[in-house]
């Protein structure tokens, strides 16, 4: 997976494309022990798990039902530095439409915006805001 800055030329997808959340993306949270919490859900619930520890839930859009979406689940370590700086105990991944239209309206709302909008080959547009109680969000465009 290559990992490069987003700089600020606008991809094809995200013209004429209103800026806004479309669904979850991904629920992660804080586990005593992630291994363990994995196998019980694993083995109790069925959830089959990645070479991520993650499990990903695939659907279809409503207004796109070609298209196939996913949602990742997965328990951190407590503590793990990804959460950060956050200190509550889950994260919640949005997916999004138009990511770098989104950023700029949050910038105008005030939003704390954590870093930069970062790209993976193969899986889309990445950038962490703040809410307004400390909660990290993570915001992703898939790629199309």
């Amino acid at each position: 997976m290559k990992k490069k800055k987003h700089g600020s030329k606008k991809s094809k997808l995200s013209l004429g494309r209103t800026p806004k959340v479309i669904g979850i993306g991904g629920i992660f949270f804080y586990a005593d022990d992630p291994n363990e919490t994995r196998k019980w859900y694993s083995e109790i619930l069925g959830l089959e798990l990645n070479d991520w520890g993650a499990t990903s839930f695939e659907s279809r859009m409503i207004n796109n039902p070609d298209k196939i979406s996913t949602l990742q689940w997965k328990p951190f370590e407590k503590g793990d530095e990804y959460f950060s700086p956050s200190k509550k105990s889950f994260m919640i991944n949005y997916q999004v439409q138009n990511i770098d239209g989104l950023v700029e309206q949050l910038k105008t709302k005030g939003v704390r915006i954590l870093d930069d909008i970062t790209v993976y080959n193969g899986i889309g547009k990445f950038v962490h805001i703040m809410d307004d109680e400390g909660r990290k969000i993570e915001l992703w465009e898939p790629q199309g």
